[in-house]
């Protein structure tokens, strides 16, 4: 018998800086409701789904930063979400920026029962930017790695914007049977570090996404927070996309926006098995840079070193050939 899941993305529009929590979240109990009425068992809404993307904005009061942190999930101005969830029997991913004490020490997360990875952006105020992005000032890297969950008959797993752009993170939750991997995101259109890629970030976005469902075998739902936000053009095109690779449904608009896709999990596990087939076709004894290196510099260096004595060695045999 087939393992049917039907999952809705709940794509937002732009949250203004002075819009209240309580507001927002009238807004996602609507997108809630709409699910419901189309049978969703699940539904994904973006990354901070609750406040304005507020990374783009220099801060220095500690306060003023811990003012856009929720403590306790639920709280006042979430638990009605969680009743009318519960009451409608509709399960859903909800990113929001998480401050916890752990172990004596206060700590900045990017969401709560997975914690963002991979995090973009910059520490320290850059003037010659138009808006900044400061995830690496106000958040800390995930410390909960990339697990996976057993839920609605399935493999759950999730993951965050900038998360969704490395291959890894796919791989570390294929490699525990993933099925649908939940992914909210906040993507500005303008990239500072490399302007001439702008006119990419709608292709680039569906690249990534597609490429980790198909190489894994699993439904990808990627929803945005789209549309010009606080004078940020943010990316949108939310979407669902299948084991295949092939997006299944796509979001049209810039603003709140549901769309729905039926998901047969058993798709899942025909295409792990007989496309890719990992334990009969991995090698991992070869992959141990990927892990024995954050970066490429000193691999690299090694392998330049190894090729300029190799062709150091080749002139030396061709001169005494000539001699």
């Amino acid at each position: 018998m087939s393992r049917i899941v039907t999952i809705g993305s709940a794509q937002l529009g732009p949250i203004a800086k002075d819009e209240g929590r309580q507001a927002v979240v009238q807004r996602l109990l609507a997108l809630l409701r709409k699910g419901a009425e189309q049978g969703c068992d699940l539904i994904v809404f973006p990354e901070l789904a609750l406040t304005t993307f507020f990374p783009r904005w220099y801060m220095t009061d500690p306060a003023e930063v811990d003012s856009w942190f929720e403590t306790e999930m639920p709280n006042a101005a979430t638990q009605p979400l969680f009743d009318e969830a519960k009451k409608l029997g509709v399960g859903f991913y909800l990113g929001y920026a998480e401050k916890v004490e752990e172990g004596g020490a206060t700590h900045h997360f990017n969401v709560g029962k997975y914690r963002k990875t991979h995090l973009p952006g910059h520490a320290e105020f850059e003037p010659e930017r138009p808006f900044q992005h400061l995830e690496k000032r106000y958040f800390e890297p995930g410390n909960l790695g990339f697990p996976v969950f057993q839920a609605f008959g399935g493999v759950m797993g999730m993951c965050i914007c900038n998360d969704r752009r490395w291959p890894e993170t796919y791989r570390v939750m294929g490699m525990q049977g993933v099925e649908v991997i939940m992914l909210g995101y906040n993507t500005p259109r303008f990239f500072a570090p490399a302007p001439g890629l702008n006119h990419l970030a709608d292709f680039h976005n569906h690249l990534v996404m597609q490429a980790g469902a198909y190489q894994n075998g699993a439904f990808v739902i990627g929803t945005a927070k789209a549309g010009v936000e606080e004078g940020c053009d943010l990316i949108g095109e939310s979407c669902i996309i299948a084991p295949t690779g092939e997006i299944m449904q796509q979001c049209r608009t810039m603003g709140d926006e549901l769309i729905v896709a039926t998901c047969d999990l058993d798709i899942c596990a025909d295409i792990q098995k007989n496309r890719w087939n990992f334990a009969g076709n991995r090698e991992p004894d070869y992959y141990g840079a990927i892990t024995a290196s954050k970066g490429v510099i000193a691999l690299f260096a090694k392998i330049f070193l190894y090729d300029t004595m190799i062709r150091s060695i080749e002139r030396y045999i061709t001169g005494c050939m000539l001699c």
